[in-house]
């Protein structure tokens, strides 16, 4: 990863915020749908649509919804990969939450004949 893909992450990751889990040591799954994701692809700088679902187990914090919203509006005008997407995306969400195990899924649209799904995933050893 270059250093200004270090930056952006940062900074991206910096919009996150959490809160306590009311029901700590006990395990239950969240899971968070975004259909309305965007980001632009590097190579043709044409707009990339998909689907993020997000599948966590939490241990003592739980991802606050307005800011993951801001969050991948940060991507918007970003030129990425769509693996890159998904896998920046778990190491945010890890890093700012912790949690016990965590799935991210991209689910992207159609264009040039292909769609795309990747998926990623965390967990504590």
């Amino acid at each position: 990863m270059s250093l200004l893909n270090d930056l952006a992450t940062t900074e991206q990751r910096s919009i996150l915020e959490v809160f306590e889990n009311p029901r700590i040591g006990r395990e239950y799954h969240i899971i968070h749908t975004c259909p309305e994701f965007t980001s632009v692809c590097p190579k043709t700088g044409q707009p990339d649509f998909g689907t993020i679902i997000i599948d966590y187990v939490p241990d003592k914090l739980c991802l606050e919804l307005k800011s993951l919203k801001l969050y991948y509006f940060s991507f918007r005008n970003r030129g990425i990969f769509y693996e890159a997407v998904v896998n920046t995306i778990l190491d945010d969400l890890v890093q700012v939450c912790d949690p016990l195990s965590m799935v991210v899924k991209g689910e992207f649209n159609v264009r040039g004949g292909f769609s795309s799904i990747i998926t990623v995933q965390h967990s504590r050893a």
